[in-house]
């Protein structure tokens, strides 16, 4: 059975579920999810798990995003992007270069960060983006999220429609909205802002280089077989041959490193055991001074799991 991670390149106009969907059709497969939600109105890397891959999928969500942007200085939007009616503008004349740079700096590194209210964030088991169509107001609680890196690459300022358009990149953690941060600058400034263009280039390891259209996959489906990218996306661990016997029967050995240590896997971020053949056998948590397995594969496949994480994004 085909098992293993799909880069797609997200078309603009498309939700997450859209892909899934196309994507159990290219796959011929009805097990398809995906790792972490893209808008519509975004491009770029969307990670899709087929079949048994689905389960790498928990451990690709949390891991870091980058993104390049457009973010327009001057109206805000009832979405905090170009798909929202404008609710508000404001002449940004007096907004200097120097201040548009210090407002982006007071928005790197830890910060907390209020969702936009359109957002998929579920408020009493309802999707805030639902209660706001309906005519509610929603207000979500601020959430601590790290942006890495927050680049200004050019500021252009248009005369006729008095606003300021900046070409940007962000790195950032799990969780973060980048049009939160549209809106937050430009509120900063006095001015609102929003985002007008969103192109996720990174997931982890994953990036725009290793992705390919629907129609690129429908013609020829792409996979990153599981061994490669779990190597890619975790600690490595290569196991002797008795260790993945003993994996492979979902019994523990020796720990991978010293408890407490750095290095030391865990449930959450476990590494990923490899048999003398190179074929993915587990992944593995350290427990003191044993690692046990967090979710095996059958030997020598890198296919086939135990009891392991659900699959995020199934749609």
């Amino acid at each position: 059975m085909l098992s293993g991670l799909v880069i797609v390149d997200k078309p603009q106009g498309w939700t997450s579920h859209d892909v899934v969907g196309r994507m159990r059709r290219i796959a011929g497969t009805r097990k398809v999810g995906h790792a972490g939600t893209l808008d519509p109105m975004a491009t770029g890397v969307l990670v899709v798990g087929i079949n048994k891959a689905t389960r790498l999928l928990t451990y690709i969500v949390g891991t870091s995003k980058t993104y390049t942007a457009t973010i327009r200085l001057g109206q805000s939007t009832v979405t905090d992007d170009a798909e929202g009616e404008v609710t508000a503008t404001a002449s940004v004349a007096g907004v200097e270069e120097q201040a548009i740079h210090d407002g982006v700096a007071a928005l790197t590194g830890q910060i907390q960060q209020v969702p936009s209210s359109v957002s998929a964030i579920k408020v009493n088991g309802e999707r805030a983006y639902a209660r706001v169509r309906s005519g509610e107001e929603v207000k979500l609680a601020s959430r601590p999220v790290t942006i890495h890196r927050f680049e200004v690459h050019s500021i252009s300022r248009d005369a006729g429609a008095d606003v300021v358009d900046l070409d940007v990149t962000v790195e950032c953690s799990s969780g973060t909205y980048i049009r939160a941060l549209a809106r937050d600058l430009g509120n900063a400034l006095g001015v609102g802002g929003h985002l007008t263009a969103l192109r996720r280039t990174h997931v982890g390891p994953y990036s725009l280089e290793q992705a390919r259209t629907l129609e690129e996959l429908a013609d020829e489906l792409n996979v990153l077989d599981m061994a490669d990218a779990a190597r890619a996306l975790m600690p490595n661990r290569e196991l002797s041959p008795e260790e993945t016997t003993e994996i492979s029967f979902g019994r523990r050995i020796a720990a991978g490193a010293a408890p407490g240590s750095p290095a030391a896997a865990t449930a959450e971020h476990p590494a990923a055991a490899f048999a003398p053949d190179g074929s993915l056998v587990a992944l593995l948590a350290d427990a003191g001074s044993f690692a046990k397995p967090v979710l095996v594969f059958a030997p020598g496949t890198g296919s086939g799991a135990a009891d392991g994480p659900g699959t995020p994004g199934a749609a």
